[in-house]
């Protein structure tokens, strides 16, 4: 089951429940996913089953779903200073429905390794240089996309370009 499908489903399940705050939020990430099929459809060419027109790829959807979290956080930030705790909480509570559909993410000790293993990888090619610490975060980025958060590599591979 595609993550689009899974979203529909939990749409009627808080429907069933008369969750209110889980219902507008899945039904926002369910428009947005349908807004991004008419702007960009999906091509049914690479589709493997009958669905393929009707729901939305994983990709695409976790990305709808990593723009939806840096909203809610940024949000969450905003309401904060501007002392309305009431609407702050509002957007922690969808901020935590929508992270359930995040895929986990690595921890800085499981990030060291990778980023310790391309450095090594860049002095023994003699291709490193210590002053290209944005290259290899952008190359680990790339290799771990949807996996990391961009500041926990950034801050891996500035701490190993000191050393």
């Amino acid at each position: 089951m595609t993550l689009h499908e899974t979203i529909k489903n939990q749409i009627k399940e808080a429907l069933r429940a008369k969750d209110t705050i889980r219902l507008d939020t899945l039904r926002g990430l369910n428009a947005l996913a349908l807004n991004e099929m008419l702007t960009n459809p999906v091509n049914m060419a690479t589709g493997d089953d009958k669905s393929a027109g009707e729901f939305l790829p994983d990709d695409r959807i976790l990305a709808l779903v990593k723009r939806s979290v840096k909203q809610r956080k940024d949000s969450i930030e905003q309401f904060t200073k501007g002392g309305r705790t009431d609407l702050a909480t509002k957007e922690r509570a969808e901020l935590s429905i929508l992270e359930s559909f995040m895929p986990s993410m690595m921890t800085r000790q499981e990030i060291h390794i990778v980023a310790r293993q391309r450095i090594d990888a860049l002095k023994s090619t003699g291709t490193y240089d210590p002053k290209a610490g944005g290259k290899i975060t952008g190359m680990i980025m790339k290799e771990l996309a949807g996996k990391v958060d961009g500041s926990d590599v950034k801050a891996v591979v500035e701490e190993l370009m000191m050393v």
